[in-house]
């Protein structure tokens, strides 16, 4: 299993976006589901802040792939989460509960993670929470 993935993940549920953080090179990519790549640390710091606002996340039952090599990789989970404040052009939020399956692809580099996808069925989550 990728440590760094693990520990990135491990953050991920305890809220630490500084941890997270500290799993990335500084010229990350991050491919947001339904948006625009996100280049560098500082967006990527602006979006888990916008995202800890809106939502209370856990992810579960965690299987991390692993490609030879180290340089890339890839996990399927279960995000439990609740919807704590509209995020704009979404339903509106009012606490609602959701749980979707979802899953992430990593490139690595020197032990960092250069690039974070996240993939989540955008329609599943808006029918849990409308």
């Amino acid at each position: 299993m990728n440590t760094t993935v693990k520990a990135y993940f491990d953050a991920f549920n305890r809220g630490d976006v500084a941890a997270m953080l500290a799993c990335l090179s500084d010229d990350v990519a991050h491919y947001v589901n339904e948006g625009k790549v996100r280049p560098g640390k500082d967006m990527f710091r602006d979006f888990c802040e916008h995202m800890n606002r809106c939502y209370r996340e856990e992810l579960t039952d965690m299987v991390i792939f692993d490609a030879e090599g180290g340089t890339r990789a890839a996990a399927e989970y279960i995000v439990n989460g609740v919807y704590l404040e509209t995020d704009e052009g979404l339903p509106e939020a009012k606490g609602q509960s959701y749980r979707l399956p979802a899953g992430s692809f990593f490139t690595l580099r020197d032990g960092l993670i250069t690039r974070v996808v996240t993939y989540y069925n955008l329609a599943d989550w808006t029918a849990q929470v409308s």
